[in-house]
């Protein structure tokens, strides 16, 4: 029971909002009464570090599995991109802005897990990219790695990129080409443009 609650919370916050939903709700779409998931969860900031920790660890697992194929650097930026969107339903309620702003505790763990995770795939993806001449060679891969993280993190805060103006996949599309256009050799901005074409 505790893990159908967890997805179907997950499933109800990605699309409508961490804030929005209420516990009655979820209750209400398990048809459950409020003390089954009471039962499992001691409050509501209780179950959304649950969710947060769940979707966390299936996006983590779907992204080690993509890293582990050994593409083209650039492709398995996008296929993780493709990865991510369709799990977090392209974004429609902004879950990690809300996140940060009603619960900062969960936000910030979560913030450092994804860090760590994303660290170690974004390295590995530029020294690979060096390797097979797809990425300039005299990059600074921990400082890029770094930049990288942070920039995507920028463009999920709603006040600088109101969802009104830019749509999840555009926004990523624009980062993804600013970030590549600023590492590739010759060679890889020719993949990228493969890709550009194909994510229109």
């Amino acid at each position: 029971m505790r893990e159908k609650i967890i997805e179907k919370s997950n499933e109800l916050f990605l699309n409508l909002g961490f804030k929005s939903v209420t516990m009655d709700e979820i209750a209400n779409s398990l048809g459950v009464s409020k003390k089954t998931i009471y039962k499992y969860f001691k409050n509501k900031t209780d179950l959304v570090d649950a969710v947060t920790d769940y979707t966390f660890n299936i996006i983590s697992n779907g992204i080690d599995k993509i890293c582990a194929l050994k593409e083209n650097p650039i492709d398995e930026l996008f296929d993780i991109k493709q990865f991510v969107m369709t799990h977090l339903k392209d974004e429609k309620s902004s879950p990690q802005y809300q996140l940060q702003k009603y619960y900062p505790k969960i936000y910030a763990s979560l913030k450092q897990k994804q860090f760590e995770v994303m660290q170690d795939c974004v390295i590995e993806n530029l020294k690979y990219g060096i390797e097979l001449s797809i990425y300039r060679d005299n990059i600074d891969v921990e400082f890029i790695s770094r930049i990288y993280f942070n920039g995507l993190i920028g463009i999920k805060d709603k006040d600088m990129f109101p969802l009104k103006n830019y749509s999840m996949k555009t926004l990523m599309n624009y980062y993804y080409e600013y970030h590549l256009r600023g590492i590739c050799t010759e060679k890889g901005i020719q993949q990228l443009e493969k890709q550009l074409n194909n994510n229109q």
